[in-house]
C-alpha cells in the first residue's frame, strides 16, 4: 500500500533512545490533553552485550511491555530482535486504532521494510485516516519512502509535532 497521504510524520535529530522518550513523553501529554493516542514506543534495552539493540515495546493505552529481543542469541546473525514479540505488539496496536486519535509506532525499521512488524497496523491507521507519528530506520528509508512517500519529516521538537498534529484535524 502506498501512502498518498500526508498524516504521516517522521520525527528526526534524536538518538534512538531520546527519540522514543520524546514519543512516549508526547504521548502522555497529548493523553493528558483528551486525545485518544495508541500505539508502541520503545522502552529499555535488551541484554548489554549485544549489537542489536532491540528491547521492549510499551502499549501506549495499556502500558503492556512486550519484548522484542531473543533470550538466546542467533549464531547466523548478530541481530537478535524477536519477531513474535513486535508481533505481539502490532496485534494490540491493530485492535485500537479504530477508536484513536492518533497513533504513534515506534520505527519503521527490518521487520516493516519487509511487510511485517507493525507494517499492519501503519496501513490499517493509514487506512482509517488517523494520524500516525513514527521514527524510520536510516537503514530502511528507501523502503520507507517507497511505503509512504508523502510523509512529512518533522523535527524531534514539541512545537513541530504540535503544529503538525493541529493541522490533522
Amino acid at each position: 500500500m502506498r501512502s498518498k497521504s500526508r498524516n504521516i510524520a517522521t520525527v528526526q535529530g534524536m538518538d534512538r533512545k531520546a527519540v522514543q522518550m520524546f514519543l512516549s513523553e508526547m504521548a502522555d501529554e497529548w493523553r493528558a490533553g483528551d486525545m485518544k493516542v495508541i500505539g508502541v514506543t520503545a522502552q529499555g534495552s535488551g541484554p548489554p552485550d549485544r549489537t542489536c539493540t532491540a528491547g521492549f515495546l510499551r502499549d501506549i493505552e495499556s502500558g503492556d511491555r512486550f519484548q522484542i529481543y531473543l533470550e538466546e542469541q542467533p549464531t547466523d546473525t548478530s541481530c537478535d530482535l524477536d519477531a513474535s514479540g513486535v508481533d505481539a505488539a502490532c496485534a494490540s496496536v491493530m485492535e485500537q486504532i479504530a477508536t484513536g486519535d492518533l497513533v504513534v509506532l515506534s520505527k519503521f525499521g527490518k521487520l516493516e521494510a519487509e511487510g511485517r512488524g507493525l507494517f499492519p497496523a501503519f496501513e490499517t491507521a493509514i487506512a482509517a485516516g488517523v494520524p500516525v507519528v513514527t521514527t524510520v530506520s536510516p537503514k530502511h528509508r528507501k523502503a520507507w519512502q517507497a511505503f509512504a512517500p508523502d510523509a512529512v519529516s518533522l523535527d524531534a521538537e514539541k512545537s513541530a509535532l504540535t503544529d503538525w498534529l493541529s493541522r490533522q484535524a
